[in-house]
């Protein structure tokens, strides 16, 4: 298979980066599809949320780990109010009653929290690999087996091409999730993330933590838990990186490096959706 000369393959530190044309989807699937596993898929939708999550799982169900057993685990304050998806074989929902958040930060800061517990709770013997998603997002194209890996980043769809000089880290040496600007690899999304049950656990430990750490002493990093991913990320190299094919910004975007748009942003209006400005 010829590989991509447009874009980078791998990462400073020979990390494989995953672009259309860099894998051979057949072969990496018969591979993976003699180990019998099962990969632990999380979404959040509270308060408006819960729109988003028809059109998430119907679209993941068509492109999502096709042909593996997927699990998927959605933290709601609404269970009422969930549909009913039509599940492949294999496949299940389990959805997890939360509390109410009134802030849309808080929100975004408790998940690393639940997904700490859920993993040491309830994952332990249930899953060999997890995916942390957004819901308020949709797939267009195949999420498969070439993403599997230790520890999986997702360079973020604004940066990928830009300099880390305009990276929107956390500037404040105050805070837990501090970057200098003259460090910095990438910049990741916080809205997917993955790996091995025991790297994703120590990632969600770290960052609750380190959340923890600047709640009390009243500081809140820029993006919240995605700064805090960041910070780890930085400390702790992703083993694969996934191009932004695999979070894009909108699938009316163009780009020239993406030959194929995976899994999108849902375009939305943030004022409506959220609970707070």
């Amino acid at each position: 298979m010829v590989g991509r000369t447009d874009v980078a393959s791998v990462s400073p530190w020979s990390a494989p980066i995953i672009w259309e044309g860099n894998f051979d989807s057949t072969l990496i699937d018969s591979i993976y599809k003699q180990q019998n596993l099962t990969i632990a898929t999380t979404v959040f939708a509270l308060g408006k949320y819960t729109r988003f999550v028809k059109d998430f799982l119907e679209s993941a169900e068509q492109h999502y780990f096709v042909g593996f057993r997927v699990h998927y685990y959605l933290f709601t304050d609404q269970p009422e109010s969930v549909p009913e998806v039509k599940m492949g074989e294999n496949r299940s929902l389990t959805v997890q009653n939360v509390p109410s958040l009134n802030r849309w930060q808080d929100i975004s800061m408790s998940r690393m929290e639940k997904l700490e517990n859920l993993i040491e709770n309830e994952l332990v013997n249930e899953a060999d690999y997890i995916f942390c998603l957004d819901i308020d997002t949709k797939f267009y194209g195949r999420w498969g087996a070439e993403t599997l890996g230790r520890l999986v980043g997702v360079i973020h769809p604004w940066f990928f091409d830009a300099p880390r000089s305009q990276f929107t880290y956390e500037r404040r040496p105050e805070s837990k999730a501090y970057i200098p600007v003259e460090e910095g690899d990438y910049y990741y999304a916080g809205a997917a993330f993955g790996g091995s049950l025991e790297d994703v656990h120590h990632l969600t430990k770290t960052c609750r933590e380190q959340l923890n750490i600047d709640a009390a002493n009243s500081i809140e990093a820029v993006w919240q838990e995605e700064s805090h991913l960041n910070k780890y990320f930085l400390l702790n190299k992703p083993s694969k990186l996934l191009s932004p094919e695999y979070m894009w910004r909108d699938i009316n975007e163009k780009a020239a490096q993406i030959k194929i748009v995976r899994f999108t942003n849902v375009p939305k209006n943030y004022a409506e959706v959220r609970p707070n400005p």
